[in-house]
C-alpha cells in the first residue's frame, strides 16, 4: 500500500517542485498554448483562455486532494522562475502505479531540466509515496520526450496502437511509445 499522497517541496539539481497555485494561470496558459507544447499534448477539453486554464489549475488541486494526481510546477531554485510542469496522474493507489507527464516552457529547453524535474519527481513517488511502477507516454516521433525517458531509467516497452488524438477534438489518432520505471530498477 502506498503512503498518503500530499504536496512535498522537492529540491535538487538548482530546482524546485511546487504545487501550482491558483495565481499562475497566465504561466500555466502560457506553457499549453506554446505550438511546441501542442505539437506533442492534447488535453480532454481546450485551454485556451484564462478561465480554462484556471480550471485545470483547480483540478490539479483536487487531484492532490483525492490521492490521484500529484503535479508541480518546476522552478528555478535560485530565482524562483517558473520553468515548466511535472507530474504524476493516473495514481492507481492499490496497484502502486501512476503515469508521469513533463514539459518545459520555450526558454528552458535544452537545458536538461525535464529530466531533472522527471528524476526529482520519480525518486520521490518511489521512496516517499511507495510507488511500484511508473509509466511515461510520448507520441512517436517525439525524440526529445524519449531521449529523457531513456537517461532516467524509463525503459521502452513498446508502441501503443493509436493511443492519443492528435489533437483535441480530432478523429485521428497517432502511436504512442511506453516507457515505464520500476521502484526496484
Amino acid at each position: 500500500m502506498i503512503k498518503e499522497i500530499a504536496p512535498a517541496d522537492l529540491r535538487g539539481h538548482g530546482l524546485r517542485l511546487r504545487t501550482w497555485q491558483p495565481d499562475d494561470v497566465g504561466l500555466l496558459l502560457r506553457g499549453v498554448r506554446d505550438p511546441e507544447y501542442q505539437r506533442w499534448n492534447t488535453h480532454h477539453a481546450p485551454i485556451l483562455d484564462e478561465a480554462a486554464a484556471a480550471a485545470l489549475l483547480r483540478d490539479r488541486a483536487d487531484g492532490w486532494q483525492r490521492g490521484v494526481a500529484a503535479s508541480y510546477c518546476v522552478t528555478d531554485e535560485t530565482t524562483g522562475a517558473a520553468l515548466g510542469h511535472v507530474g504524476l496522474n493516473a495514481i492507481v493507489p492499490a496497484l502502486r502505479t501512476a503515469r508521469v507527464g513533463y514539459w518545459t516552457l520555450p526558454e528552458a529547453r535544452g537545458r536538461g531540466i525535464a529530466g531533472h524535474a522527471l528524476e526529482l519527481v520519480s525518486r520521490w513517488a518511489f521512496d516517499d509515496i511507495g510507488l511500484h511502477r511508473i509509466e511515461l507516454g510520448h507520441a512517436v516521433g517525439h525524440e526529445a520526450s524519449c531521449r529523457i525517458a531513456l537517461r532516467h531509467a524509463y525503459v521502452y516497452e513498446g508502441t501503443l496502437r493509436g493511443a492519443m488524438p492528435e489533437a483535441w477534438g480530432s478523429s485521428t489518432f497517432q502511436d504512442m511509445h511506453l516507457h515505464a520505471r520500476l521502484a526496484t530498477d
